[in-house]
């Protein structure tokens, strides 16, 4: 199996980067670097050297939707694999339909988020 270090992270509570930061560290993955927002996301996914290969995603930010830096995310890279982490289910479908790899409700468990990401980097193709 492969070993994928990098997530990003990007979501806009400050409270909720912290919890995932410490979850992935604790569980051995390497956090690439956290995004407030939709814009910020993608300047920031531009400039790392080595794309990390999943991406943590909120869908309700300031500036701009999970949404839609996801779609501006996979035309850079459509390997990709973004697992939306949401309190808005009603963008399941349409999170599914562009591309995001997972949905997650935002109410869930550590188990579950880490069953999520160990998912998503079986199924990474190099």
């Amino acid at each position: 199996m492969i070993k994928i270090e990098d997530i990003f992270i990007v979501d806009d509570e400050p409270s909720l980067q912290i919890f995932y930061k410490q979850i992935l560290t604790f569980n051995g993955f390497k956090v690439a670097g956290i995004a407030n927002n939709g814009i910020e996301a993608i300047s920031m996914f531009k400039l790392f050297p080595n794309k990390p290969k999943i991406i943590l995603m909120d869908q309700r930010m300031p500036e701009m939707s999970g949404i839609e830096a996801s779609k501006i995310i996979l035309q850079m890279d459509n390997r990709v694999k973004i697992i939306f982490i949401t309190a808005d289910t009603s963008v399941k479908e349409e999170a599914l339909s562009i591309g995001a790899f997972l949905f997650i409700d935002k109410i869930f468990t550590i188990a579950e988020l880490i069953d999520a990401i160990n998912r998503a980097i079986e199924s990474y193709v190099l």
